[in-house]
């Protein structure tokens, strides 16, 4: 069929390639000759009916249509205690499902700290590796002490310790036999005998748990008293010695050493001493106690334990007797100085009170400093030693029983 002009123009016209030249194509390429020959004759060729229909739309890709979530009915039960369906979990069961999560996730946070560690463990190695330090060459560090706890330590002391071997002469006044230095005479009057043989050596190690012990034909208790320690409120007119006077120290235990099968049965009596001294006419605080380490640390000058001691003189006392006082006097060859001189307030004027701390604890050696200064010693009292005070509440004569935290202050100063 024949195209009309206008048709052929309209063509031309939705076809611009058609309509450049010949030569020449959008792309700057030279068209073959046969090409050439061919659009040439475009415009005497005949015309032909020729339409262009719209491109079909693209079709949009469909996207799967979600799946509806299932529902979960659950059965609580209502305000007014009938059950009921609901679609929702009850508040209990989504506390427990956040507590799990929260359980998992500080779960996860241990493990992965733990990984940290362990990475920077295995980095200090391989950098302590890579440094050439060998395990020979080491020193190996002292290893610290156990600490143990008060009451195991006591145990210690008391069961475990005191079964060692021992020096015979300690045994012996441990045992409540004597004094070590009695002890020690009668083992050179040969008065004991070890294991069936007398024994002339105060040094001879032996063991109470063990060994068989005689001292003039008794035999000693292979188990040891416990040690034992008294704050004793000392009566003036009573002595520190450790014989059978009446008016000793130690017979105020007499009391308490005749009932000591009921207090502690099957155990030997504890033989006790006063730890120092205090001349017949002071009063005041004198530590009692069976424990012969333990007194001899106490009472020797080395320790310097200071001690307090109110002193009430009879008539005034004016500065320069405090002066004289402090400055000391010589007592054996040794100069003493007091650590502190101190008046105290009286009410009574005819008669001062003053406070003296020292240190040496020396024979009368407050005596000798309130002497040396001029004035006269009415009364005497010892309040003080270390940091244990006498307490106020106990009575001229009496005794108490120390704790573990008042024998420590009996060794501290203030």
């Amino acid at each position: 069929m024949a195209l009309t002009t206008a048709a052929t123009a309209a063509a031309v016209s939705l076809h611009p390639l058609l309509t450049r030249p010949a030569c020449v194509l959008r792309f700057g390429r030279h068209l073959p000759p046969h090409l050439l020959r061919a659009t040439s004759s475009i415009s005497s060729a005949p015309d032909f009916n020729i339409t262009f229909a719209e491109p079909a739309p693209a079709k949009k890709a469909s996207s799967p249509a979600p799946s509806a979530q299932p529902l979960v009915p659950w059965i609580v039960r209502g305000e007014d205690g009938k059950p009921r369906l609901s679609t929702s979990p009850p508040p209990e069961v989504l506390q427990a499902i956040a507590l799990a999560e929260a359980e998992a996730k500080k779960a996860a946070k241990k493990e992965s700290l733990k990984g940290q560690k362990g990475a920077v463990a295995a980095a200090a190695a391989a950098a302590a590796s890579s440094a050439g330090v060998k395990a020979k060459e080491r020193k190996a560090a002292p290893a610290a002490p156990p600490k143990f706890s008060k009451a195991a330590r006591r145990f210690y002391n008391e069961n475990i310790k005191e079964s060692e071997p021992q020096r015979l002469a300690k045994v012996l006044a441990a045992a409540g036999v004597a004094s070590r230095r009695t002890s020690e005479e009668l083992i050179f009057q040969g008065k004991v005998t070890v294991n069936g043989a007398v024994c002339t050596s105060p040094q001879t190690k032996v063991d109470i748990s063990k060994d068989s012990i005689y001292v003039n034909g008794n035999r000693i208790s292979k188990k040891l008293p416990p040690k034992l320690y008294f704050a004793v409120n000392k009566p003036k007119g009573y002595i520190c010695s450790c014989g059978e006077e009446s008016k000793s120290v130690v017979s105020l235990f007499s009391d308490y050493l005749k009932g000591w099968n009921k207090i502690q049965p099957g155990l030997p009596k504890p033989r006790l001493f006063t730890v120092g001294r205090l001349d017949v006419a002071t009063s005041g605080l004198i530590i009692v106690t069976n424990d012969g380490e333990f007194a001899q640390k106490l009472a020797h000058p080395s320790s310097n334990v200071t001690k307090e001691y109110v002193v009430t003189i009879d008539g005034a006392v004016h500065k320069k007797h405090l002066i004289a006082i402090s400055e000391g006097t010589k007592i054996d060859g040794v100069m003493c100085v007091p650590d502190l001189v101190e008046p105290l307030a009286e009410s009574d004027t005819r008669k001062t009170r003053l406070k003296i701390v020292v240190h040496e604890g020396r024979n009368h050696e407050v005596r000798e400093l309130v002497q040396n200064a001029g004035l006269k010693v009415y009364a005497l009292k010892r309040v003080r030693i270390g940091r244990f005070r006498l307490p106020a509440d106990l009575g001229i004569g009496k005794f108490v029983e120390l704790k573990q935290a008042d024998i420590k202050a009996l060794e501290g100063n203030n």
